[in-house]
């Protein structure tokens, strides 16, 4: 199952440094300082928000899964050790890949837009006006009424030009042709519903979250292509508009950023924004970590830095109470930002 090979390539990218609940948190998005941290540091961008949706429950049953073939240990705390056969099985390529960081569920809106412009276009070349639309979601819809508008659908000129660009924008992804049959028949038209993840499990043999996540998979690659060529692709690129996440900061840390930029001190934000210092402090390391050249020098010397990274390197470990214990003259803060920086960005 393609659920189980991602939690066991994201649980050995951890090194058993993190719980199993690090694990679910990263697929929910989970906007907390230390899940965006661990973004960074374990690089694990492309599974950030993956699965926005994800219960617990269902969490845990693929984790008891894992557990019963013998591929991880947990104990009670929730800490794991993966067996050889799971760190094997980590170790192998996934068939799809994903760029969750850059998207965080909105590709969701992209596909909601582009289903109820074929669905409306479809309906009208058939000479129908009434349909129940398949997205209900009323920002979509008024979205659509106005893309529609603004494109004269009237003149019964849009159909071909989409289907153009959206045969060609396929044609151009490098990723397998079920993936993009996929895509298709999740579309609804006249009298041609869409398929559910249900009929779509069962006559490709997989489990419904499987689908899903090659579905998300190939919307990251049709809007990567969309985003990379849109001159090619107007209409697409039009309903790929703001899908793409730009600000990588969380808008808490966005307003931080703007004070600490104009010259105010960690406390002075932590007064003016009513933020504890620890919320404070999660801010920084998210702006060590997703700008660029955001110097940490005034909050950890650089010796110091030096210090943490070799023996984060000596150790081989990025478990923030082991580098505590082995530099105790350094605070956990610093250990963190330190970290952050040292990670590469997306």
């Amino acid at each position: 199952m393609l659920i189980q090979q991602i939690l066991l390539k994201v649980l050995h990218i951890f090194q058993q440094e993190r719980t199993v609940s690090a694990a679910f948190h990263l697929l929910k998005g989970k906007r907390s300082g230390q899940t965006i941290q661990d973004v960074g540091l374990y690089k694990l961008y492309p599974f950030f928000g993956l699965l926005p949706k994800l219960t617990r429950q269902n969490f845990e049953q693929h984790i008891d899964l894992l557990f019963a073939k013998n591929y991880i240990d947990i104990d009670e705390n929730g800490y794991y050790k993966m067996s050889e056969q799971g760190q094997a099985l980590a170790k192998q390529p996934l068939d799809v890949t994903f760029d969750s960081w850059h998207y965080r569920g909105n590709e969701h809106v992209f596909f909601g837009r582009l289903s109820l412009v074929v669905q409306s276009l479809s309906h009208q070349i058939n000479n129908q006006q009434a349909f129940i639309p398949i997205e209900r979601n009323e920002q979509i819809q008024h979205w659509v009424r106005q893309f529609l508008i603004a494109n004269h659908f009237q003149h019964r000129t849009l159909q071909p030009i989409l289907y153009d660009e959206m045969s060609l924008s396929l044609e151009k992804l490098s990723i397998e042709e079920n993936v993009k049959e996929l895509l298709m028949y999740r579309l609804t038209g006249y009298n041609e519903p869409g398929f559910t993840w249900q009929q779509l499990a069962f006559g490709y043999q997989l489990q419904e979250m499987d689908v899903q996540l090659m579905y998300i998979s190939g919307l990251h690659a049709w809007l990567i292509e969309i985003e990379q060529q849109k001159p090619t692709y107007p209409l697409l690129a039009k309903m790929a508009e703001n899908i793409r996440v730009e600000a990588l900061l969380t808008n808490s840390a966005l307003e931080t950023a703007q004070l600490y930029k104009k010259g105010r001190s960690l406390e002075e934000i932590s007064h003016i924004r009513r933020l504890k210092m620890s919320t404070i402090e999660d801010h920084v390391v998210e702006m060590a970590m997703n700008e660029p050249n955001f110097s940490i020098e005034d909050f950890v010397p650089l010796e110091a830095q030096q210090q943490i990274l070799q023996a984060m390197e000596d150790y081989e470990t990025k478990r923030l109470k082991t580098l505590k214990e082995i530099l105790p003259h350094v605070s956990y803060f610093q250990l963190r930002i330190t970290l952050a920086k040292g990670a590469t960005t997306a």
